[in-house]
């Protein structure tokens, strides 16, 4: 029996990379005769960079840059000399994951610390930037990242706007533009498909969970429109929105007003970048998970893309997920235990909780 080991992250918890582990150490321990191999999946969420990265053997760069709320953090990205590819992760630096919950706050938040990551890969010499998307802390159209790259945002009196402080894209009024930008091409890789306006739009699909009150949806998305229209103006561009552009706070909207910037469906580009489709036509059986299977996987997220592979070439999957959803779908279903993250050992049970499913299901595969 051979069996493919590709599951997701498990937001909030556990890396994609260490879900692998355990779940290879159980078979190893359960199944000794079977053949195991193990390739870590994902979408364009949080670590998807970090995780082509490891598998591609790039260098891996540390630099300091700055939090979305502008505050020094060490920093990182993977390098690719002979392409001049640069990996960055906008959760590195920009991730809501290094925020408090109280610490919230997309009209203060900034996307700059990643354009310090961006222009350190530009000073070496990159000539690519594969920018994942997820998890960011941010609605800023990507205006950070740009002011990094040479863009200067003026009040109405013509004074430059200080980044990271309180209503920065209210007051923007005009945008200045350095002589020559860095001759760049960005492909920004997103585990989402929602344009930036609209009902399901950045603003009020994931405002909330970014620390917006719903009160101010209505103004800021204004505000946003206004600023749009002034980058696509600056730039002499038309504006017209576009499917993934929602992702990651309309980073890929700011960028493509100045740069070669392409959206790519993240589980897509990942699964072609490291083979796993080949990896399919090998196994018997696939494991995949990720913390909670629901209709927003369906919109792309790495699972759901990776059961349609397992389809079309008549293989066997197992879903290891935290809800009910997916039952109906997948050759198995195995249910994680929900956790209370009230508790300082949450990370430590969510470890256990896995082992014990495994092992438990792994004697029925």
């Amino acid at each position: 029996m051979h069996v493919l080991v590709a599951p997701n992250a498990f937001k909030g918890t556990l890396s994609a990379q260490e879900v692998a582990g355990i779940i290879e150490h159980c078979l190893k321990a359960v199944k000794p005769t079977y053949f195991t191999q193990s390739l870590p999946v994902a979408d364009g969420g949080d670590g998807t960079c970090e995780l082509l990265t490891e598998i591609g053997g790039y260098q891996k760069k540390e630099t300091w840059t700055l939090d979305a709320l502008g505050r020094p953090i060490p920093g990182q990205f993977g390098w690719d000399h002979e392409s001049l590819t640069a990996y960055i992760d906008v959760s590195t630096a920009s991730g809501v994951g290094n925020l408090l919950p109280e610490e919230k706050d997309p009209q203060i938040a900034s996307t700059f610390g990643t354009g310090i990551l961006i222009s350190e890969a530009i000073d070496l010499g990159a000539k690519h930037i594969v920018l994942g998307l997820g998890g960011s802390a941010t609605i800023d159209l990507g205006l950070g990242i740009l002011a990094a790259l040479g863009l200067e945002f003026l009040d109405e009196k013509g004074r430059a706007l200080a980044l990271f402080s309180p209503g920065f894209t209210k007051r923007i009024k005009h945008i200045q533009l350095k002589p020559n930008l860095p001759k760049i091409k960005f492909s920004c890789l997103c585990d989402v498909s929602n344009n930036f306006f609209g009902p399901k739009g950045a603003v009020p699909v994931f405002g909330q969970q970014k620390g917006l009150n719903p009160d101010l949806f209505e103004e800021y998305e204004k505000q946003c429109k206004q600023v749009a229209h002034k980058l696509y103006a600056k730039s002499g561009k038309s504006f017209t929105d576009q499917n993934g552009f929602g992702a990651a706070g309309g980073i890929a909207l700011g960028l493509s007003a100045f740069f070669d910037a392409r959206i790519e469906f993240g589980a897509q580009y990942f699964f072609q970048k490291t083979g796993l489709e080949d990896a399919v036509k090998k196994a018997d059986w696939v494991i995949t998970g990720e913390g909670r299977y629901d209709s927003q996987s369906e919109a792309g997220k790495a699972s759901h893309e990776l059961l349609q592979i397992v389809r079309r070439q008549g293989k066997k999957i197992a879903l290891i997920t935290s809800g009910d959803e997916g039952r109906d779908v997948f050759d198995q279903h195995w249910k994680l235990k929900d956790l209370d993250f009230s508790k300082e050992n949450y990370l430590q049970e969510a470890r256990t909780n896995l082992r014990n499913l495994v092992m438990e299901k792994i004697r029925n595969l």
